[in-house]
């Protein structure tokens, strides 16, 4: 499902609660995560709907190396022949998606929490158990502009994994947290603004400490990689976090 103008150029595509985004200017299109495999279609369409082509995307950027985040990457590179960026601490992972410890068991997870059951389905149909790893050909750090459309500021935002960032759209309003910050956890089907469960993320307490990178950057729209954008600013956004904590 594509959802136009959720900020100012900005449209999010969205199956099996796997978000990822597309940022128009007039340089091109640059693409945010990877999604699911079988985004791949959806993503071509998404393009045809803003009246943009192949042709017009510059990049594909990771906020980090999780599956569900690097799902049709390694087509993007070999098919679009586009450059991938990551931060530095991400790129093993992105070339090695399953290959993480979170801080508990992710297969059990999910029975102890019987509304995620629904979703880890529908992202295994979405082909989250067969993504092929990428290696990114662009790695970068915190605090810089990356030279695409949008120029995104990327903030690093460690915890979910070591090189997680958020990507700061000042001009816009906007900040794509990605798996820092979620409206809707995966791994237990609640919702509202929160980190995601310690199953699938490596330091829960370190996660929560890196949601201050949001008091120094506020925005009025916050894009997360699972859940609905959230339209009440930062810090009612963090309020809510803060009041869920680790879990």
């Amino acid at each position: 499902m594509l959802r136009q103008n959720v900020a100012d150029g900005v449209h999010v595509l969205t199956r099996a609660k796997v978000n990822c985004y597309l940022i128009e200017d007039d340089d091109g299109v640059t693409l945010v995560d990877a999604g699911l495999p079988r985004m791949w279609a959806a993503v071509h369409e998404a393009l045809r709907t803003i009246d943009r082509s192949v042709q017009d995307v510059r990049a594909l950027i990771l906020t980090h190396g999780h599956f569900d985040h690097v799902g049709f990457a390694a087509r993007v590179q070999r098919e679009w022949n586009v450059p991938i960026y990551v931060h530095h601490a991400d790129a093993g992972l992105a070339a090695h998606p399953y290959r993480y410890t979170p801080q508990r068991n992710r297969f059990v997870y999910p029975f102890l929490h019987p509304r995620s059951l629904p979703i880890i389905g529908s992202m295994a149909v979405g082909g989250a158990l067969r993504v092929k790893g990428v290696s990114a050909s662009t790695r970068f750090g915190s605090g810089d502009e990356l030279p695409v459309p949008g120029r995104p500021v990327a903030l690093h935002t460690p915890g979910h994994t070591r090189g997680h960032c958020m990507f700061y759209l000042a001009d816009r309003d906007v900040m794509i947290t990605g798996d820092a910050l979620v409206t809707l956890d995966p791994y237990t089907g609640r919702t509202g603004p929160q980190i995601v469960a310690s199953a699938a993320t490596q330091n829960t307490r370190e996660a929560l400490g890196s949601l201050q990178t949001l008091q120094k950057h506020p925005a009025s729209v916050l894009l997360p990689g699972h859940g609905d954008p959230w339209f009440k600013g930062t810090e009612k956004a963090l309020r809510y976090a803060q009041a869920m904590g680790e879990h």
